[in-house]
C-alpha cells in the first residue's frame, strides 16, 4: 500500500498557500506549511486550516533553515510560493529582493538534487519577467526584458530551475503566473482596493475611491485556479514550464466599472484619479498565452473575470457588515 503522497508548501500563509494547502487536503496529501515563527505564529490565510496542517521553521534569507525543512519533511512534491510580491516594493530593497527569490530557489532545488529522492517542484515565476516584451500576449518562449529588482530575480529563478532540470535531472517546474486574486489578496493591491471601496461605498461607509492609471492593463485570474495548475504541473511524466494566465486582457478602468456594477453604482460618481499615483503605461500589455497549459494540462480555469470581481465584491460586502470600520 503506498503512502499517501505529501507536500511542503512555502508561502503557506498567503493567498496562493492557502488556496493550495486547501486544494491538497482535499486530493488526501498530508501538508507541511513553512513558516519564519514557532508554531504560534498566525497563519494568515490559512488561519482556518490550522490542525490540518504541520509546520516547520524557515527563512527565504537563511538557505540552511530551507535545507533543513526539506530534510524534515522529506515531500514528494515542494511549491515553492514565499516571496516578495508587492512588485513597488522591490525598488527600496532590490538586494533583499534578489536573496529573497533567487537564493530560496537556488536552496530548495541545491537539496533536492542532493538528496537524489524524487522529489518534485514548482517554482512560482512571474509574467513581469518579460517586462517590455516584443510581443502580448506572451508565451513561455517569449524573450524578456524585466523592468523592475523583482522582475529580474522571478527571471533568474525561472533561468535557474531550467537550467538544473537539463544539466542535473531534477524534477522542476516554473510557473509563469500573471495576476491573481481573490477575497484573500491584500488591501495594499489595487484589486482589493477596488472591490473593497465598492462594497464600502455602496454599504455608506466611504465616499470615493482614488485611483492611478485607469488605463493600465492586466491579466487577472482566480488565485484558486491558478494553484491549481501548478498542481496539474507536477502530475507530469515530464517537468516543464507553463505560463499560468487568463489570456485575456482588462484595464483598471475595466476593473472598476465592473465591481460598482456589482453594486449597481455608477463608477465615475466616485472614482477620482490621482495624477501622483499615476506611472508610465508599459509598451507591452502584461497578457499571457496559456496555449500550452491548456493543451498539455488540461487546465480549465473555474472563473473568469466577472465572476472573479463579483466574488471578491460579495467578500468584502460580508466581511464589512460583519464588522464595519470605526468612523
Amino acid at each position: 500500500m503506498s503512502l499517501a503522497p505529501s507536500a511542503l508548501i512555502t508561502g503557506i500563509t498567503g493567498q496562493d498557500g492557502s488556496f493550495l494547502a486547501e486544494l491538497l487536503l482535499e486530493k488526501g496529501y498530508a501538508v507541511t506549511g513553512l513558516v519564519r515563527e514557532a508554531s504560534a505564529e498566525a497563519l494568515g490565510c490559512s488561519e482556518h486550516l490550522r490542525g490540518q496542517i504541520e509546520l516547520v521553521q524557515g527563512d527565504l534569507l537563511e538557505p540552511e533553515t530551507l535545507q533543513a525543512a526539506i530534510v524534515a519533511v522529506r515531500p514528494t512534491e515542494i511549491y515553492h510560493l514565499a516571496g516578495p510580491s508587492f512588485v513597488p516594493a522591490s525598488w527600496q530593497r532590490p538586494g533583499e529582493t534578489i536573496r529573497s527569490i533567487v537564493g530560496s530557489c537556488a536552496a530548495i532545488l541545491e537539496t533536492v538534487r542532493e538528496a537524489d529522492s524524487g522529489t518534485r517542484v514548482f517554482i512560482s515565476a512571474s509574467g513581469a519577467m518579460f517586462g517590455e516584451a516584443p510581443e502580448s500576449p506572451q508565451r513561455e518562449d517569449t524573450p524578456c526584458r524585466p523592468a523592475t529588482p523583482y522582475a529580474i530575480a522571478k527571471l533568474a529563478a525561472h533561468e535557474l530551475v531550467g537550467a538544473l532540470r537539463r544539466n542535473d535531472g531534477v524534477f522542476a517546474c516554473s510557473g509563469i503566473v500573471y495576476n491573481h486574486e481573490s477575497e484573500r489578496r491584500p488591501e495594499r493591491f489595487v484589486t482589493r482596493r477596488v472591490t473593497r471601496a465598492a462594497a464600502a461605498i455602496s454599504l455608506g461607509l466611504q465616499e470615493e475611491l482614488t485611483l492611478g492609471s485607469l488605463e493600465a492593463i492586466r491579466d487577472w485570474s482566480f488565485a484558486g485556479d491558478i494553484v491549481q495548475g501548478a498542481w496539474l504541473m507536477l502530475q507530469q511524466d515530464r517537468p516543464d514550464d507553463y505560463v499560468l494566465a487568463s489570456g485575456v486582457a482588462h484595464t483598471v478602468a475595466e476593473l472598476a466599472r465592473t465591481a460598482f456594477q456589482c453594486v449597481g453604482l455608477d463608477v465615475q460618481r466616485h472614482l477620482r484619479v490621482d495624477p501622483a499615483l499615476v506611472r508610465v503605461q508599459e509598451s507591452t500589455p502584461s497578457v499571457g498565452d496559456p496555449t500550452r497549459a491548456r493543451e498539455r494540462l488540461g487546465w480549465r480555469p473555474r472563473l473568469d473575470f466577472q465572476a472573479l470581481v463579483e466574488r471578491m465584491v460579495q467578500a468584502d460586502l460580508q466581511a464589512l457588515r460583519a464588522s464595519p470600520p470605526l468612523s
